[in-house]
């Protein structure tokens, strides 16, 4: 490419980036185009999908990018770049069959600057990136010990691509649905490298126009996108996408408030009584103004405990008395906590570590705990602490938005004579002492990164490391029927092997599971076809604009 069309098409990217990004909150009236408008509270770090490890990064690869198959609105898996794909007999080998419709975004680094057809060699080249040390995707994880050591990805032909593992591993479509699967488009990889991060191009719904990091983020429609409507119209509808960069909530708010947003997803603590019920519906003030929508959220919020006996942080400390942790988990009012604190946004979590919305949860047989007193002090007593006499105060670490929760706990559990000292620290020293096992008694949280109860024991699983065996719990029990289910074919039978896993590990008590989670959605009225969904991730293919 020219130097010359390179500096042109650099200056009619600026110039819309600009026109469309910084003229205030009239983009979808006066200038007659439906762009949709959020803001990104947490920044991003990388528009390359190979480091889309948070949502924040997700959001823009699922615009961008797609996959050989993705999560249905139901949960299920469906084609998207494969048609349709095969399964071995000895279920190690996986053959996908690729559309042949599908074209990379129009870029420069193309001859033309006209996007040519995806192949299965892009497949190949897009998953072995994943798993290139040079690369260092926190991604690289989602195939080892799983995928072949020799030759995991094959191209059989331009449309036919082929994934070898080395051994049956039944949620591996799960693991494909994944943003960190995405297929990139080579030429632009080798053009940028590390710059790929900021001029991404792939095959998705959106394209790339410009970012101003810190400022502003724009996409526009991918006109020669394969997938269509019913009717045969061509996806998506919007002409393009807005990401504003505002790091205070409360702007935020105001922004959408005064409709230079579309969307606010969750609610900042501080604003929740102002729009909400204690039920968790829009107050009269609201309504007809703002639409709230709420889903099902594949997520847990819990109390992680170290358990590893062998950790000298662990061995005098009274967490490592199973009795003691049932106590903490009988000792407080979930119900409570989430009616007051979350304005009953979410669902106490009374079942077991996987949470609601996944086809296998199930808690008329997976029990867990529920606020029972009686039944703590009880368990206390067996544990040699009567009253909670002789038991030394425990440390809480949380971070501060989850502060009014931690001393919530704190307050209910000190009746029955456990004394909790909540610490607040930084998410980052969190997660570091956490990963370090250097924190005993931790809040925490598990989002799925696919719809598959696996993806929440392995949390348990002596094998992992922490991350994301953050409690160092190891049950010999355990793992047999986690092992078990991860190569049986049968869905029903899988389903019932994971409500087992669950249990043993509930019954130990390694975690305090608080709530299962929900989506928390602010709309403009005008907005239309946007739903949430269980993963949380931005679908905006059939969204329109009124």
């Amino acid at each position: 490419m020219a130097k010359e069309t390179f500096i042109y098409r650099y200056r009619i990217v600026i110039l819309w980036f600009f026109c469309i990004s910084f003229t205030g909150c009239k983009d979808n009236a006066d200038n007659g185009r439906k762009i949709f408008r959020y803001n990104e509270f947490a920044g991003i770090a990388s528009l390359d999908p190979a480091f889309a490890k948070n949502l924040s990064t997700m959001w823009p690869a699922h615009q961008l990018f797609n996959t050989l198959v993705e999560i249905g609105d139901s949960l299920t898996l469906k084609p998207s770049l494969a048609t349709h794909w095969d399964i071995s007999d000895d279920k190690r080998t996986y053959t996908f069959y690729l559309r042949n419709d599908v074209f990379f975004h129009d870029d420069p680094v193309f001859p033309g600057g006209k996007g040519r057809r995806m192949v299965a060699a892009d497949v190949v080249y897009s998953f072995n990136r994943i798993i290139d040390p040079k690369v260092a995707s926190p991604g690289a994880w989602i195939f080892n010990g799983k995928a072949d050591s020799v030759h995991p990805f094959t191209a059989l032909n331009d449309s036919v691509f082929q994934l070898r593992l080395v051994r049956p591993y039944q949620p591996i479509l799960g693991i494909l649905s994944m943003q960190y699967c995405s297929v990139v488009a080579p030429e632009a990889v080798e053009r940028f490298g590390v710059d790929f991060r900021s001029h991404p191009v792939g095959t998705g719904p959106f394209q790339f126009v410009a970012w101003e990091e810190g400022q502003g983020l724009v996409f526009k429609k991918n006109p020669h996108y394969f997938e269509k409507d019913s009717a045969g119209n061509r996806l998506p509808y919007l002409d393009g996408i807005k990401v504003s960069f505002k790091d205070s909530r409360a702007t935020e708010f105001l922004l959408f408030r005064q409709k230079s947003l579309d969307y606010i997803n969750e609610l900042d603590p501080s604003f929740k009584d102002e729009v909400l019920t204690k039920k968790g519906t829009l107050r009269k003030e609201w309504q007809g103004k703002i639409v709230l929508q709420t889903h099902p959220y594949l997520n847990i919020e819990y109390l992680g405990i170290l358990v590893d006996t062998s950790l000298d942080i662990v061995k005098h400390s009274p967490l490592r008395y199973k009795k003691v942790r049932q106590a903490i988990n009988y000792g407080f009012d979930r119900k409570k906590m989430i009616l007051y604190l979350r304005n009953s946004l979410g669902t106490p979590a009374e079942s077991g570590f996987v949470p609601m919305g996944l086809p296998s949860f199930n808690d008329s047989i997976v029990k867990g705990y529920h606020y029972d007193p009686a039944r703590a002090l009880r368990l206390l007593k067996e544990a040699g602490f009567p009253g909670g006499s002789g038991l030394p105060p425990i440390r809480l670490l949380t971070i501060s938005i989850y502060a009014d929760f931690a001393n919530f706990i704190a307050k209910q559990l000190e009746e029955i004579g456990i004394k909790v000292q909540v610490e607040v620290v930084q998410k980052a020293l969190l997660f570091e002492m956490t990963a370090s096992s250097r924190a005993v008694f931790f809040r925490g949280g598990w989002i799925a990164d696919y719809p598959d109860a696996e993806n929440y024991l392995s949390v348990f699983y002596s094998k992992n490391p922490a991350p994301p065996n953050y409690t160092r719990y190891k049950n010999a029990d355990f793992d047999a029927v986690f092992e078990q289910a991860m190569e049986e074919p049968n869905d029903s039978l899988r389903y019932i092997l994971y409500r087992k896993a669950d249990q043993i590990a509930i019954n130990d008590a390694p975690v305090v599971p608080l709530w299962y989670d929900n989506v928390i959605q602010l709309v403009q009225p005008n907005v239309k076809n946007f739903h949430p969904n269980g993963l949380n991730l931005l679908e905006l293919r059939h969204t329109r604009i009124e």
